[in-house]
């Protein structure tokens, strides 16, 4: 056992537990599934708590009443009544706390009378302490839960939480919205990344000692700016101002320029710079510094927006070790300091930085605009390239890009034995990019129009993009796991043009942590996917595009006459049959 993993096996029945940000993935294997076996029930008891308590499923194998009635989209029913017919199981703990999190995990059986009786059993446990490595990084991701059963549940899928566009940010009134937790929407759907911007925030205005440096791209959360005001002549600035001074963030009417303005009064006019280096400001980064020493910093992809926030999916990186964060204090300084469009000139975008820690794994960083691009995106077509496992991605703009070494890798990767998953987030919709090379188009406000039972209709989460996540992860379950991660697109021209930065860190925890994510942000999406490839085409006579039946668990052969459940995942060298194999080992 180690701190992020945790395996056991008993009688041909295998479970491991994988650490996420604030949530357990469950890879699941049985060597040889009876006929009988229908599925896993799986309980947990919290860190401090005596008992187990089961985890809920949203449908069962049948209903004392119309369907329409019994199954409304709520997790109602008990695992050990209606078991998880999947080999892996993603847990989000309903109020996650340090400490350790047991697991009891039981394969199900159904003989032909009909009566489940558990089988074999397994209990065992993983830490999931918040802050992922002490000293050096925590990493939080949002929850992009706004289009989910979850926000329906949750919060009633209520429209109104963020403004009708990103131009209205500045004035626009936060909804008082709160689950029956008394958590807020607000905070709800920032999860973690929401904790480490505002925590970060509060923590450096409330010690008089430190100043803040930030840099942002998009800006129109209110609550952000309100604090970067309170810092006063404590705060320096640099702020986007693409494309041009009369469109975009350069605009007068923009939030980025009302913000720029407000922070003129409040920090002084020299502490505020507007640029976009060679293209775009593209950094989303808060620098503490001490007697101007950097001391921790607050980086990633998430803007500082309503969208950013509470609507996409998005990480933040918070580095506690002075080491990392004395790398993006140069980065600042040269930024305020000099001419940002003469950036890529400068020696200190011509090479990678490490920074090394004798108990802690290394972190890489570079920042763009390079001189040559090769630089930052080479690395990354070698990681991929050479991964022997597995390759999870999320990256926002992959599609749009027609050329260069990570769109190159990615052709590659379809094309070999190795498992993968990615989203890609395309104007109007969703890319799933599937292990077996194909593409699903996900449009988000799909299920509203054709949501089947158990789901009820969901919020498509407005208007704009929902994955703004860049980051890949090769090979996480081996000593070889890599991520890339930061604010970069990873594409050539964003690498010429724009100020970003891009992390690479040689680590299995923290691979994990992203690999998890991809597929939270994977499985989130494939429902909608299955449901488009079904029921959204026009010329498909079977369905005629209505909406299915409802969702029921599947009996044993024997009950129903049908095909077992799990058959499909030992189908020989398919995706279902990696996916199993490598969660479980």
């Amino acid at each position: 056992m180690g701190d992020f993993q945790n395996r056991e096996e008993k009688q041909g029945f295998a479970c491991k537990l994988w650490r996420g940000e604030r949530m357990t993935l469950l890879g699941f294997d049985v060597d040889d599934p009876e006929d009988d076996f229908v599925g896993f029930s799986i309980e947990c008891k919290s860190p401090g708590s005596s008992d187990f308590v089961p985890l809920f499923n949203r449908i069962a194998f049948e209903y004392d009443r119309p369907a329409v009635e019994a199954v409304d989209g709520s997790r109602n029913f008990d695992s050990r009544e209606a078991p998880f017919q999947k080999f892996r199981w993603l847990h989000f703990p309903w109020q996650p706390q340090d400490g350790k999190y047991d697991y009891r995990v039981t394969k199900m059986h159904m003989p032909r009378d009909g009566e489940l009786k558990r089988g074999t059993q397994i209990e065992l446990d993983i830490p999931l302490n918040q802050v992922t490595y002490e000293g050096l990084v925590d990493i939080g991701f949002t929850r992009n839960f706004a289009s989910s059963q979850a926000y329906a549940e949750q919060f009633g899928n209520n429209p109104d939480i963020i403004p009708e566009d990103s131009e209205g940010g500045l004035k626009f009134k936060k909804l008082n919205l709160q689950n029956q937790s008394g958590v807020s929407v607000y905070e709800w759907l920032g999860f973690e990344a929401y904790d480490h911007i505002f925590g970060f925030l509060e923590e450096a205005l409330k010690d008089p000692g430190v100043t803040l440096d930030a840099m942002a791209y998009d800006l129109n959360e209110p609550d952000i700016v309100s604090y970067l005001e309170k810092f006063g002549e404590r705060l320096r600035v640099i702020i986007d101002d693409s494309p041009n001074p009369s469109k975009g963030h350069g605009a007068k009417g923009s939030p980025e320029s009302i913000s720029a303005r407000r922070l003129r009064k409040s920090a002084g006019k020299a502490a505020v710079k507007r640029t976009h280096f060679k293209g775009l400001q593209h950094h989303k980064i808060f620098i503490t510094r001490r007697d101007g020493k950097a001391e921790k910093v607050l980086c990633g992809s998430t803007n500082f927006t309503f969208r950013g926030l509470y609507i996409q999916a998005n990480n933040v990186l918070v580095f506690h070790a002075k080491e990392v964060a004395k790398l993006f204090g140069t980065m600042f300084d040269i930024a305020f300091d000099e001419d940002p469009e003469e950036f890529r000139s400068h020696p200190f975008s011509k090479t990678w930085h490490a920074a090394h820690f004798p108990d802690h794994p290394s972190v890489h960083v570079c920042f763009s605009p390079h001189a040559s691009t090769d630089l930052s995106l080479n690395p990354i077509r070698a990681a991929v390239d050479q991964a022997t496992s597995s390759v999870f991605y999320s990256v926002a703009f992959l599609g749009q890009m027609t050329q260069g070494p990570t769109v190159e890798a990615f052709a590659r990767l379809m094309e070999r034995p190795v498992f993968s998953y990615g989203t890609v987030d395309a104007r109007r919709s969703m890319e799933l990019r599937k292990p077996d090379g194909s593409i699903g188009l996900v449009d988000f406000a799909y299920l509203a129009r054709k949501a089947p039972e158990p789901f009820r209709s969901e919020w498509a989460g407005g208007h704009g993009r929902n994955i703004h996540h860049k980051f890949v992860v090769t090979d996480f379950s081996l000593p070889s796991a890599k991520v890339f991660t930061g604010s970069c697109n990873f594409s050539p021209s964003g690498e010429a043009k724009n100020g970003d930065h891009l992390i690479m860190i040689e680590d299995c925890k923290v691979a994990t942590a992203y690999a998890i994510e991809a597929v939270r942000v994977f499985d989130h999406l494939q429902f909608r996917n299955r449901m488009r490839d079904t029921f959204g085409k026009k010329d498909n006579k079977n369905t005629k595009n209505k909406a299915p039946k409802a969702l029921t668990l599947a009996k044993p052969e024997a009950i129903s006459g049908r095909p077992a459940w799990f058959e499909r995942f030992y189908e020989e060298d398919t995706q279902r049959q990696r996916d199993r194999l490598l969660f479980s080992k």
